[in-house]
């Protein structure tokens, strides 16, 4: 039977990368992927777009990775973000910088890197196995057997597991890496969803599906304690709120609430403005326009679709004129222009999660080698690594750097 140098099972980014480099390093690579193309994930991130990375510096990437981020500064700094555009532009993709160091290719689709890839890996002789999904995996007389469902056997003298999380399990994310792992004998963090939808309580949010509130200030409370969201926009669903703030710090969120249950969500409609002098402009605004109606008045700091559930969680009629609002009612508007509340109670389910936060205890792999602690010759790369970083980059260059250091060491190479 043939024994390959090296088998990495899972065609993801760090599942590619990985198997690249280890044919380049000269080592016959076989790469074992359950669906029948390459990088089905990939293609959705970055809203299809890819966001290949950030031009953070490296002391900013481990920082987003949290308490354990230094687990990563030895394959952050043998594989960089700068080496991870050099890959690229090399192979003539055109990279642009946006927002806050997001690296996109200019020809914003994530097919142009996917095809990148899989070029390099016929260049480099990679087999690539197809339609193969793990159930087993063995080691004796120092040969990894690896057999799928169908009890196809595949032997190697090294493997590389990059078969990712759990989340969106009809791109192949179905978690098969942690069933392996865990049998044999790797600790497996709790697995949460990171990049998830909020549910809310408020019947009004879910019948306004659709809405964008542009540039809210947004902040959580429990327990008479309160954490500061970045601003941004929030999205109104039929179930509760999304938009880029809440997916960024929804893991955050969802632990928060495990400890604490229902969460309290502000949002301040006014971020620029303080609550004395918002009271100050809508003194000075009632004078003035004293005869407009409150509803249509309330155009210059609401939109129009949220004017109605505002003014009735207040309890104030919409069509009265400004000269009649009295103070009392002047300082509910401003406190709930400032604070308007809702209450999370919940997330989406695990497989409508972008990002799977927990896996594979990064105490049982050696951050040098990304080789697992307990089996000499198993490497582990990408998201099934327990943890994960906001938006931005982070994440993608987390599994090119990692799948890049274990395809480099499962081949030989110090």
């Amino acid at each position: 039977m043939k024994i390959y140098d090296i088998a990495v099972v899972g065609a993801g980014p760090a599942g590619c990368m990985a198997a690249i480099r280890g044919a380049q390093l000269g080592q016959e690579v076989i790469l074992i992927e359950r669906n029948d193309k390459i990088g089905r994930k990939l293609l959705l991130t970055g809203n299809g777009r890819c966001n290949l990375t950030n031009t953070a510096t490296l002391d900013e990437f481990l920082e987003k990775f949290g308490r354990r981020g230094s687990f990563y500064r030895n394959v952050f700094g043998e594989f960089s973000n700068h080496d991870l555009m050099d890959f690229f532009k090399s192979h003539d993709l055109e990279l642009k910088e946006e927002e806050n160091g997001r690296i996109f290719p200019v020809t914003e689709r994530a097919e142009s890197v996917v095809d990148i890839l899989k070029n390099v890996l016929s260049e480099n002789q990679v087999q690539i196995q197809y339609n193969y999904r793990l159930e087993h995996l063995h080691k004796s007389s120092q040969i990894f057997k690896l057999s799928s469902t169908e009890n196809e056997i595949i032997s190697a003298h090294n493997v590389i597991i990059a078969t990712g999380g759990t989340t969106y399990e009809f791109t192949g994310s179905t978690g098969d890496g942690y069933t392996v792992a865990r049998l044999l004998g790797h600790h497996i963090t709790e697995l949460k969803p990171g990049f998830v939808p909020l549910r809310v309580r408020e019947k009004w949010v879910h019948d306004l599906k659709g809405v964008t509130l542009e540039d809210v200030g947004l902040t959580i409370g429990y327990g008479g304690k309160k954490i500061s969201l970045p601003d941004g926009n929030l999205l109104l669903t039929h179930f509760g709120i999304s938009g880029p703030v809440i997916l960024d710090m929804s893991n955050m969120i969802v632990k928060t609430m495990d400890k604490h249950g229902d969460l309290k969500l502000y949002i301040d409609f006014k971020p620029g403005i303080n609550q004395e002098a918002l009271n100050n402009q809508l003194m000075k605004d009632f004078e003035s326009h004293s005869k407009k109606i409150l509803r249509n008045y309330l155009k210059n700091h609401l939109p129009n679709s949220t004017i109605d559930p505002v003014l009735e969680i207040v309890s104030i009629y919409p069509y009265k004129k400004l000269n009649q609002i009295n103070k009392k009612e002047r300082l509910l508007l401003v406190n709930i222009l400032k604070a308007l509340p809702l209450t999370i109670t919940g997330h989406l389910p695990m497989n409508k999660a972008m990002l799977t936060c927990g896996g594979v205890s990064k105490k049982d792999i050696d951050p040098q080698t990304m080789e697992s602690k307990l089996v000499k010759g198993l490497y582990f790369a990408g998201e099934i690594i327990s943890g994960c970083a906001p938006s931005g980059g982070y994440n993608l260059q987390q599994a090119f750097s990692t799948g890049f250091v274990a395809g480099s060491n499962a081949a030989g190479k110090p």
